[in-house]
């Protein structure tokens, strides 16, 4: 399976996509956010990859939009930037959010702009020591988008959330793991060993199980305690009479290792 802006291969249940427009820091054009919300529907479609690593080829993770691109269609008139996000980046989002798989970023250099905004929507993110994020939206006065308003203030409050959109200040690796931007901080060099030992472990444990989780803590952030507690109560008997839940009982009876499917 080969794609135009981005890398794709699976191995150990894990489906590795890489943006790659490595020359230029991975901004995403029109072609890139068509080519990573394929990668990742191809990924859901496969039931052989039952984790998503998602990464940015060379030196940075993503640079944000493609600026030279956005300006030719505003210049020409044909392109307004919220029809944009409508067409092309709303449904990438949409794709990330509502996967069946987990999702894990490697964030191995600069997160900037749409850039971060996607690999805050990621479900676990390990960051290289040398990896930074900054909105930037206003540098060049525009909205932070790509989710980055419903999510950054979950994650590390308000008022911390309204500074960075301000200033668009540079947040170290560090500072991210600080404030909860990401999962983990690792050495650069060591950045994909780390992530693709991650998302291999996930890849072999109870796959529907972790797509139901996810389900219910989204579902949770605009639902009451009790709208809640009932919705987990169904997403437990689809669980509950799931291959691996039997398997998982199992295993723990027999006192061995369970081998999981994903059914």
């Amino acid at each position: 399976m080969t794609y135009e802006t981005v890398t794709y291969s699976l191995e150990n249940g894990v489906a590795t996509i890489g943006l790659n427009r490595p020359d230029k820091l991975n901004p995403f054009n029109r072609q890139m956010v068509k080519d990573t919300t394929n990668a990742l529907k191809a990924a859901n479609r496969d039931p052989e990859a039952r984790c998503v690593l998602l990464t940015g080829n060379g030196r940075g993770f993503s640079s944000g939009q493609d600026l030279m691109e956005a300006a030719q269609g505003f210049a020409s008139g044909k392109s307004k930037a919220g029809d944009s996000l409508r067409k092309s980046y709303h449904p990438l989002i949409d794709q990330i959010f509502n996967s069946s798989q987990p999702i894990v970023c490697a964030i191995n250099g600069i997160a900037a702009g749409i850039g971060m905004s996607i690999s805050l929507t990621t479900d676990i993110r390990i960051a290289s020591d040398q990896a930074a994020f900054t909105l930037g939206f206003s540098k060049i006065g525009l909205v932070p988008d790509g989710g980055a308003n419903w999510i950054l203030p979950r994650m590390i409050g308000y008022s911390r959330a309204y500074q960075i959109a301000l200033t668009s200040e540079k947040i170290s690796a560090a500072q991210a793991l600080e404030w909860g931007i990401v999962n983990q901080v690792v050495p650069h060099d060591q950045l994909m060993e780390v992530a693709q030992a991650t998302a291999t472990k996930i890849a072999s444990g109870p796959t529907l199980a972790f797509a139901l989780t996810k389900k219910a803590m989204l579902r949770g952030l605009s639902q009451t305690l009790e709208e809640n507690l009932d919705y987990e109560a169904h997403l437990q008997n689809v669980a509950g009479a799931s291959e691996d839940s039997r398997e998982g009982v199992m295993a723990f009876i027999e006192k061995r290792p369970a081998a999981y499917k994903g059914k």
